[in-house]
């Protein structure tokens, strides 16, 4: 393993984390559009790990360990900016989950990014939307009546486990507002 590679990592997806949180607790985190420092802290990321796949390949658990190869998913999922690296981030890690070198949650959370951005359908269900009221709900999927066969087979749990678990996150956060007001 490599551990100044994992630590770099870990730190580069630390300070997005910490970027992201500070954004929101200051409330300059705006809901439609992109933060000029959020933008370029992911920027400068997705050129890094672009710099570390060119050298290293994807940094996957055996390279990098489980956080290393979580912090790598991360910044993939970030590079907003880039769709297409985001498209071939997707094709690395497709074979990692093959070879068993990375969660394959991480796998479907980035596939299906990727394909709400092209304006196609996800596949796994782990890219959601607020309806008109506030709740969360998924943006489509593909074929969704095999949607719960294909999160399984990742490690995931139901989507409508999910779907439970982010409504709940967002009772509490409605209701710590209710509570601050």
């Amino acid at each position: 393993m490599n551990q100044n590679l994992a630590d770099e990592l870990v730190t580069m997806m630390t300070e997005d984390q910490r970027l992201l949180q500070q954004l929101f607790d200051t409330g300059e985190l705006p809901s439609e559009s992109y933060h000029p420092r959020m933008k370029a802290l992911h920027e400068q990321n997705a050129s890094r790990l672009k710099e570390i796949i060119g050298v290293h390949g994807w940094p996957s658990i055996s390279l990098v360990g489980e956080e290393g190869a979580k912090a790598a998913w991360l910044i993939a999922q970030h590079s907003v900016s880039d769709t297409e690296f985001m498209s071939e981030c997707v094709s690395l890690l497709e074979h990692a989950v093959a070879r068993e070198d990375v969660a394959g949650w991480q796998l479907a959370f980035l596939q299906d990014r990727v394909r709400i951005f092209a304006g196609e359908s996800q596949y796994y269900g782990t890219q959601f939307d607020v309806d008109e009221d506030g709740w969360p709900t998924p943006f489509p999927i593909e074929d969704s009546a095999t949607v719960n066969e294909r999160r399984a087979r990742l490690g995931l749990n139901s989507l409508e486990e999910r779907q439970e678990q982010m409504t709940e996150q967002e009772r509490k956060r409605r209701a710590n507002i209710e509570q601050a007001s």
